[in-house]
């Protein structure tokens, strides 16, 4: 019985220390790169289910966020490689010609409304977006299914 006293702190450390490496490794996602442009800073990001679940965890720190996918009646895909250009209301490129490598793009807009052009595989999608103060907007770009089967890289429903 003694000894079981003295054992059962170290095996209950055991596995403590078990469980907590167990759980950091599987938090350990590495972040996708920050990267500027005209002032802006931007990441894109979400290949893989742990980058993806990531990107949609830190997605309202962001003002913006843009999602690209490619949806046919079915389901929906993940679409990555697409070259994202944003225009002021001034119609001044702010991030232009940006690759989003994965199914998410999040930018540190100002506040205001701006025009965001996506291509995928030659495909161009426009739609507006409005930035307020204070909170994280949300924008989903859905092209055709097949519209480029190469960027497809994970299947999940939107």
């Amino acid at each position: 019985m003694a000894i079981w006293h003295t054992v059962r702190p170290l095996v209950a450390a055991m596995v403590f220390g078990a469980g907590l490496v167990g759980a950091l490794s599987a938090q350990a996602v590495t972040n996708p790169p920050i990267h500027m442009a005209h002032g802006i800073e931007y990441m894109s990001g979400g290949i893989g289910s742990d980058e993806a679940r990531f990107m949609e965890t830190i997605s309202p720190r962001w003002p913006a966020t843009l999602e690209f996918a490619t949806q046919d009646h079915k389901s929906a895909d993940f679409a990555a490689d697409v070259r994202v250009t944003v225009r002021n209301a001034n119609g001044q490129a702010v991030l232009d010609h940006v690759l989003a490598g994965g199914p998410f793009l999040v930018a540190r807009l100002e506040p205001g409304t701006y025009e965001v052009e996506a291509v995928l595989a030659g495909q161009t999608l426009k739609q507006p977006l409005t930035v307020h103060a204070g909170t994280g907007t949300r924008s989903v770009f859905l092209w055709p299914a097949h519209t480029d089967m190469a960027a497809s890289n994970a299947r999940a429903p939107l």
